[in-house]
């Protein structure tokens, strides 16, 4: 992975680098950087039938935790209630079969390590 200088460019880096592994899985992207008032969603997604959340975390190094273990209850928490506004705003999404997903890159080295996680957490946090 590239090194730049902030740490927006290098979650940007990772976003797009996550995007394009899922893409190459089979997913379809719905959008990108999903705001609300409960939060951010990184990538929606669709996989068959399903609609896909997708949190994206980068760590250099694991010294304080991988890159899955930063996704912890707050923050799975904050992406299923910006999840429900998402498919409050869409209605057709809402009929949809949902999961949340996280995709870890760790490394700094080409290619990083890049590891998907499908239904990581439930609904129900």
């Amino acid at each position: 992975m590239p090194r730049h200088s902030s740490t927006v460019a290098r979650g940007k880096d990772a976003e797009i680098l996550a995007c394009n592994y899922l893409l190459n899985c089979g997913l379809s992207l719905i959008q990108r950087n999903f705001r609300s008032r409960c939060g951010e969603i990184d990538l929606i997604m669709s996989d068959r039938d399903s609609l896909v959340f997708v949190e994206v975390r980068y760590r250099r190094q694991s010294r304080f935790g991988s890159a899955a273990e930063s996704v912890g209850p707050r923050k799975q928490s904050k992406i299923v209630a910006c999840a429900q506004h998402y498919m409050q705003r869409n209605p057709a999404a809402a009929g949809r079969p949902c999961r949340f997903d996280v995709v870890a890159i760790s490394g700094t080295g080409m290619p990083p390590d890049i590891q998907w996680i499908p239904d990581a957490f439930p609904a129900s946090v």
